[in-house]
C-alpha cells in the first residue's frame, strides 16, 4: 500500500515513521541485546556485519547468528582421543601382529584416515549448522553432509509462544539449552538446541515479536 503526500512524495508502508512506541520497543530490544555476551568460541554473534545468507531481502537485518555451544564439541573430542589410541590398544594386545607387515601398515593408514575425515566433518557440522535470528524471521541452516543442506525458516509475525529449557550441570555451568519457539505456520515448533544465553535468546525473540506485532499496528509491516 501507499500514500501520497502533500509535498508529491511517495511513502511505503515500510518507510512509515516509527511511533514512540515502536522507538521504545526498539531501545528495549538493543538493551536486551547489550546483555548478550557474543563470542566465536561461545557460538553467538550480534548484529553481525560481514554474514550474508541465500534469499536474504535488502532491508532484513541479522540480530542474532546462532551455533551449538563449543562445550558439545568435547563429546566427539573425547571420541576422537580413543580413536587415536585404539590401534595402540590393539598393538599391545597383539591383535596387529597376527596380520602381515604390509596390511598392519595398511590398516594403520586407513584407520588415522577415517579419524581425519571423522574430525573434519565434525568440525564442519558444528561450523555450518547454524540458526539466524533477523528482523522478519528465524532460520534453521542444517548440513547433514558435505553435500546436502537442509533450510528451514518461519516468520516472526508467525511465532506464538517461545520458551526456553536447560537442563542438567552442563546446561547450567555453560549456560546454554534450548530455545522452543511455537508456531503457526506448517513446520508447528521450531528447536534451537544447545544454543548459548537460551534465556536471552529467548527475550530477543519476544521483543522481536513485540515489535513485529506493534509493525502491524501502525502499517510498517515490510
Amino acid at each position: 500500500m501507499t500514500a501520497k503526500a502533500k509535498s508529491g512524495k511517495i511513502f511505503t508502508a515500510k518507510n512509515k515513521p516509527k511511533t514512540a512506541e515502536s522507538r521504545k520497543m526498539m531501545q528495549d530490544l538493543y538493551k536486551e541485546i547489550k546483555k548478550i555476551k557474543c563470542s566465536f568460541l561461545a557460538g553467538i554473534d550480534c548484529f553481525p556485519r560481514a554474514t550474508k545468507f541465500e534469499n536474504q531481502e535488502k532491508e532484513e537485518q541479522i540480530i542474532l547468528f546462532l551455533r551449538q555451544h563449543f562445550i558439545v564439541n568435547f563429546r566427539w573430542f573425547f571420541v576422537t582421543i580413543i580413536l587415536i589410541l585404539l590401534p595402540f590398544l590393539f598393538n599391545v594386545l597383539g591383535v596387529i601382529q597376527l596380520m602381515p607387515a604390509n596390511f598392519q601398515l595398511m590398516t594403520y593408514i586407513l584407520w588415522y584416515l577415517f579419524v581425519i575425515i571423522f574430525v573434519i566433518e565434525e568440525t564442519l557440522s558444528w561450523l555450518y549448522n547454524v540458526y539466524i535470528i533477523t528482523d522478519e524471521r528465524v532460520i534453521d541452516i542444517d548440513f547433514h553432509s558435505l553435500i546436502y543442506k537442509r533450510i528451514s525458516e518461519t516468520k516472526i509475525d508467525k511465532i506464538e509462544d517461545v520458551t526456553y529449557e536447560q537442563g542438567g550441570l552442563a546446561q547450567s555451568f555453560f549456560d546454554y539449552g534450548n530455545v522452543l519457539i511455537q508456531t503457526a505456520a506448517e513446520q508447528r515448533e521450531f528447536e534451537l538446541l544447545n544454543v548459548p544465553q537460551p534465556s536471552r535468546v529467548s527475550k530477543v525473540l519476544n521483543q522481536l515479536l513485540l515489535q513485529e506485532e506493534q509493525e502491524k499496528i501502525e502499517g510498517r509491516v515490510r
